[in-house]
């Protein structure tokens, strides 16, 4: 188990999302399908964050996963 998440990169992810579809993005980092979740959490103590999307159109999921906003960028990485 890990206190910290991992840093997947030090910018956004920029992601094209669809209304009425749940995201789940990862905020353990170690997935290999950024910004969202694959499961690499297994035994981190960390879970995915779901989010709804309401609204067709462009989002910046975070990507240092160090985000106060989860799941989406917040410029914590311009802190990193």
């Amino acid at each position: 188990m890990t206190d910290q998440p991992v840093i997947a990169q030090k910018s956004p992810f920029p992601v094209e999302v669809e209304a009425g579809k749940n995201y789940f993005w990862c905020a353990c980092g170690r997935s290999k399908n950024q910004p969202f979740c694959d499961g690499s959490h297994k035994d981190t103590g960390f879970q995915p964050v779901k989010w709804s999307c309401a609204e067709t159109g462009r989002k910046f999921f975070c990507g240092c996963k160090m985000t106060d906003g989860q799941p989406f960028c917040d410029g914590s990485h311009k802190k990193l």
